[in-house]
């Protein structure tokens, strides 16, 4: 049975889940020293999680990964300086906001700035408000895939952007609204997850790969903290403005 690739990384996703959930257990029965609630049900959603994450892996290395790693060659091999930068933005702009834990932590923004009168407490201020932010973020992360691409093209070390961004970062929060700059900080790492990481690592590796005189691994990577850098400075932007 362990010679079927879909049954080794089941067990693969099990073992990587199961030092959270010893941990869990060891705490729930020596230090908190109660009974598992609902201990069937617990079970079941521990089962479902151990095959969301066995498929999700699975459709990672099936799908988003080839199919990233494909279209840089493309374009690299098309030779089109615009095509590629327009494609870079869209895949970051496009990734970003279709991040689930970026629909769910901008609604609870929205929530919170409208029960401390930020804005207007009614649905559609808070409607707005949400998607004015998953926009911003989703902006930012298509212009940092934008220049980081352009950082592989032109060879320009991976610190440079970099460094750029924790110096507007720094520059920008002392001037921007206190109730914005937490939503700011955590935004970044919110909205490079499960979609745009994989997708814009495949384009980095890939286009390095098909560029002559790049490094895969000295040039490919560095995308995924550039991009999560730049939600902080335009989200910090939009808290100005708004």
């Amino acid at each position: 049975m362990l010679n079927n690739p879909f049954a080794k990384q089941l067990l693969g996703s099990f073992i990587d889940l199961a030092p959270i959930l010893t941990v869990i257990l060891i705490f729930q029965v020596l230090v908190i020293r109660q009974p598992l609630p609902d201990a069937a049900g617990l079970l079941t959603g521990t089962l479902f999680v151990v095959l969301g994450l066995t498929l999700f892996i699975q459709g990672l290395e099936q799908s988003l990964f080839p199919l990233g790693e494909a279209m840089a060659y493309a374009f690299a091999r098309k030779g089109s300086l615009f095509w590629l930068l327009a494609f870079a933005f869209c895949l970051g702009f496009g990734a970003a906001i279709a991040e689930p834990a970026l629909i769910a932590v901008a609604e609870k923004a929205a929530d919170t700035a409208s029960a401390g009168e930020i804005i207007e407490q009614s649905q559609t201020a808070k409607t707005h408000y949400a998607l004015g932010l998953r926009i911003t973020v989703a902006f930012s992360v298509g212009v940092a895939i934008l220049i980081s691409v352009l950082r592989i093209i032109k060879g320009w070390p991976v610190y440079y952007p970099v460094f750029c961004a924790y110096g507007c970062i720094g520059a920008m929060t002392p001037f921007a609204p206190k109730e914005i700059i937490g939503i700011a900080y955590d935004i970044g790492g919110i909205a490079t997850s499960t979609i745009t990481v994989p997708l814009v690592t495949a384009l980095g590796v890939g286009l390095a790969t098909a560029i002559k005189g790049r490094n895969p691994m000295t040039d490919g990577f560095g995308l995924v903290v550039f991009a999560s850098l730049t939600p902080v400075v335009f989200v910090m932007a939009y808290g100005m403005a708004v």
